[in-house]
Protein backbone atom coordinates (compact mmCIF):
# COMPACT_ATOMS: atom_id res chain seq x y z
CA UNK A 1 0.00 0.00 0.00
CA UNK A 2 1.58 3.50 -1.28
CA UNK A 3 0.35 5.76 1.82
CA UNK A 4 1.15 8.34 -0.17
CA UNK A 5 -2.03 11.22 0.03
CA UNK A 6 -3.94 12.17 -2.49
CA UNK A 7 -4.44 15.54 -3.71
CA UNK A 8 -7.99 15.71 -2.56
CA UNK A 9 -6.70 14.38 0.50
CA UNK A 10 -3.32 16.80 0.95
CA UNK A 11 -5.49 19.33 0.32
CA UNK A 12 -8.58 18.11 2.91
CA UNK A 13 -5.60 18.24 6.00
CA UNK A 14 -4.61 21.60 4.61
CA UNK A 15 -7.59 23.45 4.70
CA UNK A 16 -8.65 21.46 8.24
CA UNK A 17 -4.78 22.60 9.70
CA UNK A 18 -6.10 26.05 8.76
CA UNK A 19 -8.80 25.95 10.64
CA UNK A 20 -7.55 24.24 13.52
CA UNK A 21 -4.70 27.04 13.96
CA UNK A 22 -7.32 29.95 13.73
CA UNK A 23 -10.58 28.57 15.35
CA UNK A 24 -9.39 25.81 18.15
CA UNK A 25 -5.84 25.97 19.11
CA UNK A 26 -5.35 29.42 20.19
CA UNK A 27 -8.80 28.77 22.34
CA UNK A 28 -7.34 25.40 23.94
CA UNK A 29 -5.75 26.80 26.82
CA UNK A 30 -8.63 28.81 27.81
CA UNK A 31 -11.03 25.52 27.23
CA UNK A 32 -8.52 23.67 29.60
CA UNK A 33 -8.61 26.12 32.33
CA UNK A 34 -12.44 27.20 32.70
CA UNK A 35 -13.49 23.79 31.11
CA UNK A 36 -15.57 25.53 28.80
CA UNK A 37 -16.51 23.59 25.75
CA UNK A 38 -15.78 25.43 22.46
CA UNK A 39 -18.81 25.42 20.72
CA UNK A 40 -17.68 29.10 18.79
CA UNK A 41 -15.31 26.66 16.51
CA UNK A 42 -17.37 23.96 16.60
CA UNK A 43 -20.50 25.61 15.82
CA UNK A 44 -18.49 26.97 12.37
CA UNK A 45 -17.74 22.88 11.42
CA UNK A 46 -21.02 21.68 11.05
CA UNK A 47 -20.95 23.90 7.67
CA UNK A 48 -17.54 22.28 6.92
CA UNK A 49 -18.29 18.89 7.24
CA UNK A 50 -16.16 18.30 10.22
CA UNK A 51 -19.22 17.16 12.39
CA UNK A 52 -20.47 14.38 9.76
CA UNK A 53 -17.23 13.01 8.20
CA UNK A 54 -18.21 9.77 6.81
CA UNK A 55 -21.86 10.63 6.97
CA UNK A 56 -23.39 10.55 3.53
CA UNK A 57 -24.03 13.32 1.70
CA UNK A 58 -27.74 12.73 1.29
CA UNK A 59 -28.20 13.29 5.06
CA UNK A 60 -26.36 16.54 5.09
CA UNK A 61 -22.74 14.78 5.76
CA UNK A 62 -19.18 15.57 4.06
CA UNK A 63 -18.77 11.70 3.24
CA UNK A 64 -15.12 11.45 3.21
CA UNK A 65 -13.03 8.58 3.10
CA UNK A 66 -11.62 7.06 6.64
CA UNK A 67 -8.10 8.22 5.93
CA UNK A 68 -9.54 12.08 5.68
CA UNK A 69 -11.35 10.83 8.52
CA UNK A 70 -8.68 10.17 10.33
CA UNK A 71 -6.84 13.37 9.30
CA UNK A 72 -9.32 15.69 10.62
CA UNK A 73 -9.25 14.27 13.88
CA UNK A 74 -5.68 14.00 13.63
CA UNK A 75 -5.36 18.00 13.16
CA UNK A 76 -8.16 18.55 15.73
CA UNK A 77 -6.05 16.90 18.26
CA UNK A 78 -2.97 18.98 17.40
CA UNK A 79 -5.14 21.75 17.98
CA UNK A 80 -6.70 21.04 21.48
CA UNK A 81 -7.45 17.45 22.69
CA UNK A 82 -10.71 18.49 24.43
CA UNK A 83 -12.23 20.13 21.44
CA UNK A 84 -11.45 16.85 19.48
CA UNK A 85 -12.48 14.18 21.59
CA UNK A 86 -15.85 15.53 22.06
CA UNK A 87 -15.70 15.53 18.02
CA UNK A 88 -14.12 12.54 17.78
CA UNK A 89 -16.85 10.66 19.93
CA UNK A 90 -19.70 12.81 17.62
CA UNK A 91 -18.63 11.14 15.01
CA UNK A 92 -17.34 7.74 15.30
CA UNK A 93 -19.14 6.40 18.33
CA UNK A 94 -22.69 8.26 17.88
CA UNK A 95 -23.24 9.20 14.16
CA UNK A 96 -21.06 6.07 13.15
CA UNK A 97 -23.92 3.89 14.24
CA UNK A 98 -26.83 5.36 13.23
CA UNK A 99 -25.45 5.46 9.24
CA UNK A 100 -24.19 1.50 9.64
CA UNK A 101 -27.30 0.39 11.63
CA UNK A 102 -30.12 2.83 11.52
CA UNK A 103 -33.52 2.75 9.53
CA UNK A 104 -33.97 4.58 6.82
CA UNK A 105 -36.46 6.91 9.40
CA UNK A 106 -33.92 7.17 12.03
CA UNK A 107 -31.33 8.44 9.49
CA UNK A 108 -33.41 10.68 8.43
CA UNK A 109 -34.49 11.85 11.49
CA UNK A 110 -31.00 13.00 13.30
CA UNK A 111 -28.47 12.70 10.71
CA UNK A 112 -29.04 15.83 8.94
CA UNK A 113 -29.41 17.97 12.12
CA UNK A 114 -26.46 16.38 14.22
CA UNK A 115 -24.10 15.99 10.80
CA UNK A 116 -24.66 19.79 9.88
CA UNK A 117 -24.74 21.58 12.79
CA UNK A 118 -27.91 22.78 13.26
CA UNK A 119 -28.31 20.89 16.75
CA UNK A 120 -25.86 19.77 19.40
CA UNK A 121 -23.96 16.87 19.36
CA UNK A 122 -24.57 13.45 19.89
CA UNK A 123 -22.87 10.49 22.01
CA UNK A 124 -22.38 6.91 22.56
CA UNK A 125 -23.57 5.16 26.25
CA UNK A 126 -21.67 2.42 27.10
CA UNK A 127 -19.51 2.10 30.46
CA UNK A 128 -21.39 1.56 33.88
CA UNK A 129 -20.36 1.94 37.28
CA UNK A 130 -19.65 -1.55 37.92
CA UNK A 131 -18.22 -2.56 34.46
CA UNK A 132 -15.51 -0.87 32.52
CA UNK A 133 -14.08 -3.89 30.16
CA UNK A 134 -16.59 -6.22 30.28
CA UNK A 135 -19.42 -5.41 28.37
CA UNK A 136 -21.33 -8.28 27.77
CA UNK A 137 -21.39 -8.92 31.33
CA UNK A 138 -21.20 -5.50 32.69
CA UNK A 139 -24.30 -4.08 31.70
CA UNK A 140 -26.93 -3.80 34.19
CA UNK A 141 -29.21 -0.74 32.33
CA UNK A 142 -32.20 -2.84 31.34
CA UNK A 143 -34.84 -2.05 28.88
CA UNK A 144 -38.31 -3.35 28.69
CA UNK A 145 -41.35 -3.59 26.23
CA UNK A 146 -44.09 -1.78 27.41
CA UNK A 147 -47.19 -1.66 25.06
CA UNK A 148 -45.63 0.49 22.08
CA UNK A 149 -42.38 1.62 23.90
CA UNK A 150 -39.37 0.60 25.93
CA UNK A 151 -38.78 1.46 29.75
CA UNK A 152 -35.12 2.14 30.45
CA UNK A 153 -33.66 2.00 34.06
CA UNK A 154 -29.91 1.81 34.97
CA UNK A 155 -27.22 3.95 35.15
CA UNK A 156 -24.33 4.82 32.94
CA UNK A 157 -20.79 6.34 33.54
CA UNK A 158 -17.94 8.11 31.99
CA UNK A 159 -20.69 10.01 28.80
CA UNK A 160 -18.38 11.96 26.57
CA UNK A 161 -20.31 14.65 25.42
CA UNK A 162 -23.59 13.94 27.43
CA UNK A 163 -24.74 17.42 28.65
CA UNK A 164 -23.57 18.84 25.24
CA UNK A 165 -26.05 16.42 23.16
CA UNK A 166 -29.15 16.24 21.59
CA UNK A 167 -28.90 12.32 21.53
CA UNK A 168 -27.86 9.04 23.16
CA UNK A 169 -26.88 5.83 21.79
CA UNK A 170 -27.59 3.63 25.11
CA UNK A 171 -26.39 0.40 25.32
CA UNK A 172 -28.87 -1.84 27.26
CA UNK A 173 -29.90 -5.08 28.12
CA UNK A 174 -33.31 -6.50 26.08
CA UNK A 175 -33.38 -9.82 27.27
CA UNK A 176 -32.69 -11.07 30.81
CA UNK A 177 -31.41 -14.42 29.89
CA UNK A 178 -27.82 -15.22 29.29
CA UNK A 179 -25.79 -15.48 26.45
CA UNK A 180 -24.27 -12.84 23.77
CA UNK A 181 -27.48 -11.52 22.22
CA UNK A 182 -29.12 -10.05 24.92
CA UNK A 183 -27.56 -6.77 24.28
CA UNK A 184 -29.32 -3.84 22.22
CA UNK A 185 -28.77 -0.38 20.97
CA UNK A 186 -31.55 2.38 21.76
CA UNK A 187 -31.62 5.59 20.76
CA UNK A 188 -32.52 7.98 23.69
CA UNK A 189 -32.87 11.89 23.30
CA UNK A 190 -30.92 13.84 26.09
CA UNK A 191 -34.48 15.63 26.94
CA UNK A 192 -36.80 12.49 27.23
CA UNK A 193 -38.36 12.77 30.99
CA UNK A 194 -36.48 10.15 33.29
CA UNK A 195 -32.73 11.33 31.85
CA UNK A 196 -30.36 12.87 34.56
CA UNK A 197 -27.01 13.79 33.73
CA UNK A 198 -25.16 14.37 36.48
CA UNK A 199 -22.18 17.25 36.69
CA UNK A 200 -19.72 16.95 34.77
CA UNK A 201 -16.57 14.56 36.25
CA UNK A 202 -13.33 16.48 37.67
CA UNK A 203 -10.47 15.19 35.40
CA UNK A 204 -6.93 14.96 34.80
CA UNK A 205 -6.91 16.55 31.63
CA UNK A 206 -9.22 17.05 28.60
CA UNK A 207 -11.43 19.66 30.47
CA UNK A 208 -12.80 21.17 27.66
CA UNK A 209 -14.74 17.60 27.13
CA UNK A 210 -17.44 17.20 29.15
CA UNK A 211 -17.82 13.49 31.00
CA UNK A 212 -20.95 12.60 32.69
CA UNK A 213 -22.53 9.90 35.01
CA UNK A 214 -26.06 9.49 33.52
CA UNK A 215 -29.25 7.82 35.83
CA UNK A 216 -31.99 6.51 33.60
CA UNK A 217 -35.20 6.31 35.93
CA UNK A 218 -38.29 4.57 34.18
CA UNK A 219 -36.99 6.41 30.27
CA UNK A 220 -39.69 5.67 27.71
CA UNK A 221 -39.00 6.19 23.84
CA UNK A 222 -40.62 4.23 20.80
CA UNK A 223 -39.82 0.93 20.48
CA UNK A 224 -39.03 2.39 16.90
CA UNK A 225 -36.06 4.25 18.46
CA UNK A 226 -34.39 0.78 18.57
CA UNK A 227 -31.06 0.43 16.59
CA UNK A 228 -30.29 -2.00 14.28
CA UNK A 229 -30.99 -5.48 15.39
CA UNK A 230 -32.86 -6.71 18.60
CA UNK A 231 -29.79 -8.75 20.35
CA UNK A 232 -27.22 -7.32 18.38
CA UNK A 233 -25.81 -4.72 21.04
CA UNK A 234 -23.01 -6.64 21.92
CA UNK A 235 -21.69 -7.44 17.80
CA UNK A 236 -22.81 -3.22 17.51
CA UNK A 237 -20.62 -1.90 19.93
CA UNK A 238 -17.50 -3.45 19.22
CA UNK A 239 -17.47 -3.11 15.24
CA UNK A 240 -18.44 0.60 16.82
CA UNK A 241 -15.19 0.41 19.03
CA UNK A 242 -12.77 -1.05 16.15
CA UNK A 243 -14.11 2.59 14.05
CA UNK A 244 -13.47 4.32 17.16
CA UNK A 245 -10.34 2.93 17.95
CA UNK A 246 -8.63 4.45 14.42
CA UNK A 247 -10.01 8.14 16.22
CA UNK A 248 -8.43 7.57 19.14
CA UNK A 249 -5.06 6.67 17.58
CA UNK A 250 -5.38 9.56 14.84
CA UNK A 251 -6.07 11.71 18.10
CA UNK A 252 -2.92 10.79 20.15
CA UNK A 253 -1.06 10.96 16.52
CA UNK A 254 -2.38 14.71 16.76
CA UNK A 255 -1.29 15.17 20.49
CA UNK A 256 2.40 13.98 19.77
CA UNK A 257 2.63 16.32 16.76
CA UNK A 258 1.91 19.51 18.80
CA UNK A 259 4.01 18.31 21.67
CA UNK A 260 7.01 17.25 19.35
CA UNK A 261 6.85 20.87 17.52
CA UNK A 262 6.24 22.77 20.86
CA UNK A 263 9.58 20.51 21.73
CA UNK A 264 11.26 21.36 19.01
CA UNK A 265 10.76 25.07 18.89
CA UNK A 266 11.67 25.20 22.71
CA UNK A 267 15.00 22.73 22.13
CA UNK A 268 15.99 25.55 19.04
CA UNK A 269 15.61 28.65 21.34
CA UNK A 270 16.88 27.88 24.77
CA UNK A 271 20.68 28.47 25.75
CA UNK A 272 22.56 26.15 28.38
CA UNK A 273 26.73 26.15 28.60
CA UNK A 274 26.84 28.79 25.65
CA UNK A 275 24.34 27.14 22.89
CA UNK A 276 20.70 25.85 21.99
CA UNK A 277 20.23 22.85 23.90
CA UNK A 278 19.18 21.50 20.26
CA UNK A 279 23.09 20.82 20.48
CA UNK A 280 22.88 18.25 23.13
CA UNK A 281 22.70 14.78 22.09
CA UNK A 282 20.26 13.29 24.98
CA UNK A 283 17.94 16.30 23.10
CA UNK A 284 18.75 15.15 20.00
CA UNK A 285 17.98 11.53 20.19
CA UNK A 286 14.47 12.14 22.21
CA UNK A 287 13.57 14.65 18.99
CA UNK A 288 14.71 12.18 16.80
CA UNK A 289 12.53 9.22 18.40
CA UNK A 290 9.60 11.93 18.77
CA UNK A 291 10.10 12.21 14.72
CA UNK A 292 10.32 8.28 14.30
CA UNK A 293 7.63 7.30 16.52
CA UNK A 294 5.07 9.77 15.13
CA UNK A 295 5.68 8.79 11.59
CA UNK A 296 5.36 5.52 12.35
CA UNK A 297 2.30 5.85 14.75
CA UNK A 298 0.16 7.90 11.94
CA UNK A 299 1.13 5.34 8.95
CA UNK A 300 -0.13 2.78 11.09
CA UNK A 301 -3.19 4.90 11.36
CA UNK A 302 -3.71 5.11 7.91
CA UNK A 303 -3.17 1.66 7.16
CA UNK A 304 -6.21 0.62 9.54
CA UNK A 305 -8.35 3.66 8.21
CA UNK A 306 -7.18 2.40 4.39
CA UNK A 307 -8.64 -1.55 5.12
CA UNK A 308 -11.50 0.05 6.89
CA UNK A 309 -12.58 1.81 3.47
CA UNK A 310 -11.76 -1.03 1.07
CA UNK A 311 -14.17 -2.81 3.75
CA UNK A 312 -11.60 -5.68 4.80
CA UNK A 313 -11.04 -6.80 8.02
CA UNK A 314 -9.33 -4.05 10.28
CA UNK A 315 -10.16 -5.15 14.21
CA UNK A 316 -6.52 -6.70 14.45
CA UNK A 317 -4.90 -3.49 12.58
CA UNK A 318 -7.19 -1.16 14.50
CA UNK A 319 -6.06 -2.28 17.73
CA UNK A 320 -2.15 -2.45 16.91
CA UNK A 321 -2.66 1.40 15.85
CA UNK A 322 -4.78 2.68 18.83
CA UNK A 323 -2.14 0.67 20.82
CA UNK A 324 0.89 2.01 19.34
CA UNK A 325 -0.28 5.42 18.50
CA UNK A 326 -1.42 6.04 22.56
CA UNK A 327 1.71 5.03 24.17
CA UNK A 328 3.85 6.77 21.33
CA UNK A 329 1.83 9.81 22.29
CA UNK A 330 2.38 9.28 26.07
CA UNK A 331 6.36 9.06 25.39
CA UNK A 332 6.94 11.98 22.90
CA UNK A 333 4.59 14.50 25.42
CA UNK A 334 6.69 13.39 28.27
CA UNK A 335 9.94 13.65 26.83
CA UNK A 336 8.65 17.03 25.65
CA UNK A 337 8.22 18.39 29.32
CA UNK A 338 11.74 16.87 29.76
CA UNK A 339 13.33 19.04 26.93
CA UNK A 340 11.22 21.89 28.75
CA UNK A 341 12.75 21.37 32.14
CA UNK A 342 10.96 23.09 34.79
CA UNK A 343 9.03 25.26 32.01
CA UNK A 344 7.78 21.90 31.07
CA UNK A 345 5.26 21.43 34.49
CA UNK A 346 4.20 25.00 34.49
CA UNK A 347 0.85 25.45 33.21
CA UNK A 348 2.67 28.48 31.05
CA UNK A 349 3.72 26.29 28.36
CA UNK A 350 1.28 23.80 26.60
CA UNK A 351 2.90 20.95 26.75
CA UNK A 352 2.01 20.20 30.51
CA UNK A 353 -1.61 20.63 28.74
CA UNK A 354 -0.70 18.44 26.07
CA UNK A 355 0.39 15.52 28.60
CA UNK A 356 -2.23 15.74 30.88
CA UNK A 357 -4.82 15.08 27.45
CA UNK A 358 -2.73 12.75 26.34
CA UNK A 359 -2.80 10.18 29.34
CA UNK A 360 -6.91 9.23 28.53
CA UNK A 361 -5.86 8.09 25.28
CA UNK A 362 -4.40 4.43 26.59
CA UNK A 363 -7.14 4.22 28.89
CA UNK A 364 -10.55 5.30 26.56
CA UNK A 365 -11.82 3.02 23.67
CA UNK A 366 -10.33 0.39 25.25
CA UNK A 367 -7.08 0.15 27.07
CA UNK A 368 -3.76 -1.27 26.12
CA UNK A 369 -4.46 -3.89 28.03
CA UNK A 370 -7.60 -4.41 26.30
CA UNK A 371 -6.03 -3.62 23.04
CA UNK A 372 -3.01 -6.23 23.69
CA UNK A 373 -5.97 -8.88 24.29
CA UNK A 374 -7.28 -8.18 21.38
CA UNK A 375 -4.03 -8.34 19.02
CA UNK A 376 -3.29 -11.33 20.82
CA UNK A 377 -6.54 -13.64 20.14
CA UNK A 378 -6.19 -12.45 16.36
CA UNK A 379 -3.00 -13.60 16.10
CA UNK A 380 -3.17 -17.15 18.44
CA UNK A 381 -6.66 -17.25 16.31
CA UNK A 382 -8.30 -17.63 19.94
Amino acid sequence: MDFQLSEEQREFRHFVHEFVAKEVKPMARHTDETGEFNWTAVHKMGPIGLLGLEVPEMYGGAAVDSISAAIAVEELGWGCGSTALAVSAHNGLALGPIVRYGSEVQKQEWLPRLATGKGKLACLSLTEPGAGSDIQGGVRTTAVKEGDSWVIDGSKMWMTNASISDLMVVLVRTDKAGGSRNLSHILVPTGTPGVTIAPAEKKMGLKGSPTHAVTFDEVRVPLSNLLGTEGYGLRQTLETLDHGRISIGALAVGLAQAAYEAALKYAQERETFGQTIAHHQAIQWMLADAATEIEAARLMVYWAAWLKQTGARFTKQAAMAKLFATEVSERVCRNAIQIHGGYGYSSEFEVERIYRDTRLMTIGEGTSEIQRLVIARHILNL
